[in-house]
């Protein structure tokens, strides 16, 4: 995969008829999003030579990320990054993924910016920035080598757990499968109201991560949940519905 394949992993988003009913849902036409400053949200994972994640972990917590930016106070109403996390949503929802490791994660961990945990996998994300704008410690960091995987068969997720749902018909690299994911965990938080937000955030975002079965994944883009459908730049053909967020608060 050459760096490319991951410097713009832009999803267009497919809204369903069900419109979100959060007052940062950026419902407008493509038209005004292209024509409106272009920025992206940066995530770092960690890679270790000797101990990389495993790859739905590292999914799992990517998402996570996502949503724990949007949350935090700094993101919203006067906080520092609100600004930017505006107009980053007024534009193109871009998110790039990048690897660190050693002294690279460190000097990144230096950066304003939010780490998040999971099993064994750490993301760090970060206030977007302009798509030229990039600060040089996260520019130089590598966007290819993010293939991961799973040590063993990933057990089916719990009851009333947020699962977001990946295509069975794509073949994705982890990097741009965590950005996909984010896509979905940012279209699932725009969806939900107040009270199913702070019920989430609550359970410091618990969610999963799963590949459905061709059957399910039928009805899953029929059952009127958020997809999300890729612009086509990198890896899969544009238009392709790369994920479904299946949340049980809008599984109702």
């Amino acid at each position: 995969m050459s760096s490319s394949d991951h410097d713009r992993p832009e999803s267009t988003t497919h809204h369903t008829a069900t419109p979100a009913v959060g007052a940062d849902s950026p419902f407008r036409p493509a038209s005004a999003r292209d024509d409106a400053p272009q920025y992206v949200l940066p995530l770092v994972v960690r890679i270790e030579k000797a101990e990389p994640p495993a790859r739905t972990d590292a999914l799992e917590t990517a998402a996570r990320a996502v949503l724990v930016l949007l949350s935090d106070e700094r993101a919203l109403g006067d906080g520092e990054w609100a600004a930017t996390v505006r107009a980053w949503q007024d534009a193109r929802i871009r998110k790039v993924v990048r690897r660190a490791r050693g002294a690279e994660w460190r000097k990144a961990a230096t950066l304003p910016g939010l780490t998040v945990h999971g099993d064994a996998a750490e993301v760090r994300v970060f206030p977007p920035v302009p798509l030229d704008g990039w600060p040089k410690e996260l520019a130089k960091l590598q966007v290819s080598g993010t293939e991961l995987d799973d040590p063993g068969p990933v057990e089916a997720p719990g009851n009333g757990v947020p699962v977001l749902w990946l295509s069975p018909e794509l073949e994705m690299s982890a990097g741009k499968a965590m950005a996909q994911v984010g896509h979905g965990a940012q279209l699932a938080w725009w969806a939900l109201d107040d009270a199913a937000r702070a019920a989430w955030r609550a359970a410091d975002f618990r969610l999963a991560v799963r590949t459905a079965t061709p059957a399910h994944w039928a009805r899953l883009t029929t059952d009127g949940l958020p997809v999300v459908r890729d612009a086509g730049f990198t890896e899969i053909a544009p238009n392709s519905a790369t994920v479904v967020a299946d949340h049980p608060a809008l599984s109702r």
